[in-house]
């Protein structure tokens, strides 16, 4: 057996059906004319691929084993990163209780097929950004390979936990990326507009004062802009698949007119308070809400709580009353579409349907801002208004037809995420992969051997 497995054309024919089927699977054709360069490190040997070693010599220095190992190591990572499964930090409260910030988990990349990578260049194992540096472009945009996904095990599914980039994060303020230049440019578009009105001058168009806003902002900072698969990771629960009609009436959902199906952890921001008395911070850390959470003026807190949560303080004898905090019907937040025809907020929008492959709908000045980063900045149509008529590519359109399929993503901790509701639609070349287990758990609020959270490890999300 030992001798088969020595045998430099077993080596061979192993690694080369393994190299077809990873051929078969990428549908890169091209990938044959690496089949010599196979046959020539295994049979014929006439080139010297591993420069680092010294030819004909058997016993190599620990050195150069070690520069073998690691070769290799980086190599078979980088590929089980890319195609396989990848891991990921939770770092933000967006999916509480679900999802706890210092949760680690592994994110499968075929659960829903892996995409090739944009931008092949690029340092091994960073993400956007080199190791040890705060703004340095961890890749070269000298390759850009359009979006294609191989084949996985499935789709997305409603409820599915899903790890993707960032939509609005294709252009960044560098060092200031938070919130993202979206809600910057929108945010100063406004002030603009209400400084002509506190001092009585004419108002101009909202075409005008986001171009003010562009300005201003790009005169005063550094703008970037990323490639799809360089954009910042995000996660949230998968709400809405591509052809779904989604409606929020005081922060409860309904898919296609029926009440989404119930998520055991999902939290919503109380207001608690009590008879004048303190609530024992022990109780607070017995209901796993992090210092971070607890906001207290007087006796009145304002916290973050599941519906069992809920029941557990109600049974505290100084707790007098417990109040979710709702987001009035018909008083007007920064939510998508970002428009100012319709009074939505975070807890109340809707009724609006999720774009779908193929699907053609009737465009109009009244659902375009539904459509218009999709048609845009997704689909790279140019896209364009004058004298209210619209035009893509150049020529009128009163409809338009997808080429993509899209995701509305919403955080488990409603109150506290920022997701859909806040930059739109998430389109399917976005999509990373399904988080599928949590390997370790860090609580950031406790020290040493009792910051792990062992009843965590090795769970599987749901």
């Amino acid at each position: 057996m030992k001798q088969i497995l020595k045998n430099k054309w077993f080596k061979f024919s192993t690694t080369l059906i393994c190299y077809l089927l990873m051929m078969l699977w990428i549908g890169n054709y091209w990938l044959i004319l690496g089949i010599p360069v196979l046959y020539d490190i295994y049979i014929s040997k006439k080139v010297h691929w591993a420069f680092w070693k010294k030819k004909g010599v058997k016993k190599q220095s620990a050195t150069v084993e070690w520069i073998d190992a690691i070769i290799f190591a980086v190599i078979a990572a980088t590929i089980i990163r890319m195609f396989f499964i990848e891991a990921y930090t939770i770092p933000t409260s967006s999916m509480e209780k679900s999802l706890l910030v210092g949760d680690y988990l592994f994110v499968s990349k075929v659960a829903y097929g892996p995409t090739i990578p944009n931008t092949p260049l690029s340092f091994p194992f960073a993400h956007h950004t080199l190791p040890g540096t705060k703004y340095t472009k961890s890749y070269l945009e000298w390759i850009e390979w359009p979006y294609k996904r191989l084949a996985g095990f499935g789709d997305i599914k409603r409820n599915d936990v899903v790890v993707f980039n960032f939509p609005a994060g294709d252009t960044i303020v560098v060092g200031n990326e938070n919130p993202d230049y979206y809600s910057q440019l929108r945010g100063y578009s406004y002030l603009f507009k209400e400084d002509d009105m506190k001092k009585g001058r004419s108002l101009q168009s909202p075409k005008a004062y986001t171009d003010m806003a562009r300005k201003y902002i790009s005169s005063h900072n550094e703008i970037r802009t990323r490639p799809v698969d360089k954009q910042e990771n995000y996660i949230k629960r998968c709400v809405g698949t591509p052809g779904d009609t989604l409606l929020c009436v005081d922060g409860q959902m309904y898919i296609n007119g029926k009440i989404q199906e119930k998520i055991d952890q999902m939290q919503y921001n109380y207001i608690v308070r009590t008879n004048g008395t303190l609530i024992n911070p022990r109780k607070l850390d017995e209901l796993h809400i992090a210092k971070e959470d607890r906001i207290r003026k007087g006796s009145e807190y304002s916290l973050p709580l599941t519906n069992e949560k809920v029941e557990q303080l109600k049974k505290m004898s100084n707790v007098i009353s417990i109040i979710r905090r709702n987001s009035s019907l018909g008083v007007a937040e920064d939510v998508f579409p970002f428009s100012n025809q319709l009074n939505w907020n975070r807890d109340n929008f809707g009724p609006f349907s999720i774009p779908k492959k193929g699907q053609t709908v009737d465009l109009n000045l009244k659902n375009l801002p539904f459509y218009e980063r999709v048609i845009h900045a997704y689909e790279k149509n140019n896209l364009a208004v004058k004298d209210s008529v619209i035009y893509i590519n150049g020529a009128p359109a009163k409809t338009y037809t997808f080429k993509m399929n899209y995701y509305w993503m919403m955080g488990d901790n409603r109150h506290m995420s920022a997701d859909s509701r806040y930059w739109g639609f998430v389109p399917e070349d976005h999509v990373v992969g399904k988080a599928s287990f949590i390997w370790l758990s860090l609580d950031k609020d406790k020290s040493f051997l009792s910051k792990i959270r062992w009843n965590r490890i090795f769970k599987w999300i749901h």
